[in-house]
């Protein structure tokens, strides 16, 4: 009976905490004009393409070594929320654009998962955020509205909100910094394609019809994830005798499932193309924590009867090397940022412009057969690394892409995570073979929608 009331006593503590900080937020928005920042280049799509059926969230996760603990998971993101001006956001609407307001409003609140990952983020739902973080035993999620940042920026949120859970946790772990942020984080919020953009008038992306994966779907509101891990070590030793990167093999390893598994190796009148993020940062000496990325295709257009592995792989590496160069990506994001710099454009009631934004959309979207994005090799602080045991991340379905793939590593081990909502998992169990044959031990692990 003790111990009860002295649990009660210390939620009840945590509560007053809790409201104490959301009336201090209030009171300082009160006395002081409310912030506000503009959409970067990229970001302006994704408010007039999103909902339910595609939702423009990206997930990335960590799994901790420990259980966690949701009082305390709670807490760590009260204290790093408002030191990030990047995710202590809402979303405006005004005549012509969309603008983001400083949130004032209390954390959003940490959910133990109980749904499919990536969902469509209701801000009215949310505390009026455009992120979430749930927890499924070991793992901490962290689900981002692409509006927000990319991938880089998500990560950069994820890293200092475990660092501050472990450290409430770990009392011992703060040292002599108490809760200051690593000196890795990053709170830019330079718009760097309005920085590094040229003036342009060339199209950068693709509008012609790529070969769709089509077939029966999962029902209604399901998501499938499947992840791959395997050892870079072994991984390096296959692309070193293929003489291509860890990128470009793993890029034509799905183009070749689905060359194998759903054209059958046949000739076709459209190409398997592969939409490649490239994170920008490292071009133009960028660490900005808004979006900052330019999509690449890799392409295969099989048109002839036959070809072999080692074909393809040169046909999309050479894809790949010819527009992953500083030039191009400028010139790829200089088009967009030209267009949204135009006078007449801006001058255009938001209404006009978001019909005009979901043509070039579509477009774009059924130029792809499928979106592979690597985050890299994700790393710690020496701190905390014996409390980390790996990081995932997922993408959300998009327009005519019902299969995409997400590729990080963290110390040894490298993750390929499909999302998808097809039923069929031929492309996956393509993919992961081809790399056993190849010689790379695989372990597979799934959510396990396609079993019954």
């Amino acid at each position: 009976m003790k111990k009860r009331t002295t649990d009660a006593a210390l939620a009840s503590d945590r509560d007053k905490k809790s409201e104490k900080r959301a009336m201090a937020m209030k009171a300082a928005s009160t006395t002081r004009e409310i912030r506000w920042d503009k959409l970067d280049n990229t970001a302006h799509l994704f408010p007039v393409i999103a909902g339910d059926s595609m939702s423009n969230v990206y997930r990335i996760s960590v799994t901790l070594t420990e259980l966690v603990d949701a009082v305390l998971l709670q807490q760590a993101l009260e204290i790093v929320l408002p030191k990030f001006d990047g995710f202590n956001l809402r979303l405006r609407q005004g005549v012509f654009w969309y603008y983001f307001e400083e949130n004032g409003k209390p954390a959003p609140k940490v959910r133990e998962e109980a749904a499919f990952p990536c969902r469509y983020i209701y801000p009215n739902r949310n505390n009026s955020y455009l992120f979430r973080v749930t927890y499924y035993k070991y793992r901490i999620n962290l689900e981002v509205f692409h509006v927000l940042t990319d991938g880089m920026g998500g990560i950069n949120f994820l890293k200092e909100l475990t660092y501050q859970y472990l450290r409430l946790v770990h009392p011992e772990l703060k040292g002599d910094k108490g809760d200051l942020l690593a000196s890795s984080t990053s709170l830019n919020r330079e718009d760097s394609f309005l920085k590094n953009y040229r003036k342009s008038s060339e199209k950068g992306y693709q509008t012609k019809k790529a070969y769709l994966v089509k077939g029966e779907r999962l029902s209604p509101g399901e998501f499938g994830i499947m992840h791959g891990y395997m050892q870079i070590p072994e991984l390096k030793e296959v692309c070193h005798r293929y003489g291509a990167s860890i990128n470009e093999y793993l890029v034509t390893v799905f183009v070749w499932s689905v060359y194998k598994e759903c054209m059958h190796g046949m000739p076709s009148d459209k190409p398997v193309r592969v939409a490649v993020p490239v994170n920008l940062r490292p071009y133009f000496n960028s660490i900005t924590t808004k979006n900052f990325f330019a999509m690449v295709s890799a392409e295969f257009h099989p048109v002839k009867d036959e070809y072999t592995f080692e074909e393809v792989l040169e046909i999309v590496k050479d894809s790949l090397k010819q527009q992953i160069n500083k030039e191009n990506l400028e010139r790829l994001f200089s088009y967009n940022v030209s267009n949204e710099k135009l006078l007449a454009a801006r001058a255009v009631p938001l209404f006009f412009k978001n019909i005009a934004m979901r043509v070039v959309y579509t477009q774009s979207a059924l130029a792809n057969t499928t979106t592979i994005t690597n985050i890299g090799n994700i790393t710690v602080d020496e701190t905390y690394k014996s409390y980390v045991e790996m990081f995932h991340s997922c993408l959300a379905m998009s327009k005519g892409q019902h299969i995409k793939g997400n590729i990080c590593s963290y110390g040894s081990t490298l993750v390929f995570s499909f999302s998808y909502d097809l039923a069929d998992p031929s492309i996956q169990r393509g993919f992961f073979r081809k790399i056993a044959a190849d010689g790379v031990h695989v372990e597979i692990e799934s959510n396990g929608v396609n079993y019954e």
